[in-house]
């Protein structure tokens, strides 16, 4: 695989685009410079050569390609598929990044409404009537955009360390529940499964109790805590609970909080039985 030392992308006015495109390569090679031209010169042997110039990294010719989403490919797009399994560790990895990340920001390029990380790439772009070096505006929102990939690469990575642990005590499962040693991402893993409750301690001491979401990302959760329990604190929840030792219930029903390990397993019971009895 080519690793590149310098890039030619187009001059004048950015966007996450060609931005996002300068951060994969950046990442990629720490050395990596850019230049902003309005032409591309004939010798670019060396370089690669992106959202400008019709080559196989512009995507404003005739040659449309669709992400698997249905949506189309930008620059971004075409060189995350290049470097983007390099990057990400795994092909899993790869494509939920794709699918989550790059696929929106290629949409808003191609016309389609902008995503809040590409408006805030744009608001750094100089305003018509400021004197700013816009290659310099370029190279600060580039650095912006290194830490946001990089970012989202590192936690997609954090997930699957995150699989192993899932599917230990998904397998350890009884009544639904899953029970696991200490926090980590498990909505992935979880949604399509029997799973209706997670405990695992809290960071601020005792055990936290979630749904488990509908779809990965959702805050709907297949079973929420009973309504008169959301939003109810202490004293106040013990006694409409009937849970000695419950301490919270969030007031969108997707979590509860408890001070022992029995009571959290307690809370999930009772919060099942009683749609059970509904």
């Amino acid at each position: 695989m080519t690793i590149y030392q310098k890039g030619i992308t187009h001059s004048g006015k950015f966007h996450a685009d060609d931005v996002f495109s300068t951060a994969v390569l950046r990442l990629v090679n720490p050395d990596f410079t850019v230049e902003r031209v309005f032409k591309v010169p004939e010798d670019t042997e060396d370089c690669i050569v992106y959202d400008i110039g019709g080559g196989m990294f512009d995507h404003h010719g005739v040659d449309v390609k669709f992400h698997e989403n249905g949506r189309r490919y930008a620059s971004f797009g075409l060189i995350w598929d290049k470097y983007g399994v390099m990057l990400s560790g795994s092909q899993r990895a790869f494509k939920r990044i794709e699918e989550k990340f790059v696929s929106v920001i290629d949409e808003a390029d191609n016309g389609g409404e902008p995503d809040m990380i590409s408006k805030v790439i744009s608001s750094f772009n100089p305003a018509w009537d400021s004197n700013d070096d816009r290659d310099k505006a370029f190279s600060e929102a580039v650095d912006i955009a290194v830490n946001i990939l990089s970012k989202t690469i590192e936690h997609e990575k954090a997930i699957e360390r995150a699989d192993s642990i899932v599917y230990q005590a998904l397998e350890k499962m009884e009544n639904k529940i899953v029970i696991l040693d200490k926090f980590v991402p498990f909505s992935k893993l979880l949604t399509g499964t029997d799973a209706v409750y997670v405990i695992y301690p809290s960071l601020r001491g005792g055990y936290c109790v979630q749904g488990v979401p509908v779809e990965d990302e959702s805050r709907d959760v297949k079973v929420p805590f009973p309504d008169s329990w959301r939003g109810l604190e202490e004293d106040d929840i013990e006694s409409i609970s009937g849970i000695k030792g419950m301490t919270f219930c969030h007031n969108s029903g997707f979590m509860a909080s408890s001070d022992t390990l029995d009571t959290a397993v307690e809370i999930a019971l009772k919060s099942m039985d009683y749609y059970k009895e509904k």
